[in-house]
């Protein structure tokens, strides 16, 4: 079994998930909120879907966390590192929960997970995938200075746009972040 490292930021906590989070991870698979990642979802599915996430830090040897507000201990939304079976390159990606949009947790939880790849991972390069009409989405990506960088198109969640995130040299030589 992989140990899934705990992260944290300024206002958040990255942490492995847990039973405590099938409620919560449900209620947002049960949304239309979802259906930019796959949902909505029954409980059952949303259960699978949780095991796949956990799962993948054993079969990749890294993953995404759950999202928790320091302050209120909220669970605000999964966001990480991804690269299951079909998917064009590795990823980071986020999902926040309903409520918690608008708030910067994306952009924060994302920059702490890019920073893990390349700094831990030492990864060169890294995308986000962002369905057509998810606005918010792509304005995260915007904000972590990722650029479009063409589409791709999956067997189950369609075509998709693909944001390339800086490079970890160019991030290091004064990129839009290097002073963030």
């Amino acid at each position: 079994m992989t140990l899934i490292p705990t992260l944290e930021t300024e206002r958040l906590v990255l942490r492995a998930p847990e039973a405590r989070d099938i409620a919560p991870f449900a209620a947002f698979y049960a949304s239309d909120r979802s259906s930019f990642v796959g949902g909505p979802l029954t409980a059952e599915g949303s259960w699978r879907m949780l095991a796949m996430e956990i799962g993948h830090w054993t079969l990749k040897g890294f993953g995404r966390w759950i999202v928790e507000d320091k302050a209120s201990g909220d669970i605000v939304g999964m966001v990480g590192l991804f690269e299951p079976e079909g998917w064009p390159e590795a990823e980071i990606g986020w999902d926040l929960f309903n409520g918690f949009e608008g708030k910067g947790y994306a952009t924060e939880a994302g920059r702490a997970a890019r920073d893990y790849a390349y700094d831990i991972l030492g990864w060169q390069t890294a995308i986000s995938l962002v369905k057509s009409g998810n606005d918010g989405s792509a304005a995260v990506a915007r904000r972590l200075g990722a650029r479009p960088d063409g589409t791709f198109t999956h067997e189950r969640h369609g075509t998709m746009a693909i944001w390339r995130h800086p490079a970890p040299k160019e991030l290091a030589d004064g990129g839009c972040e290097a002073y963030a």
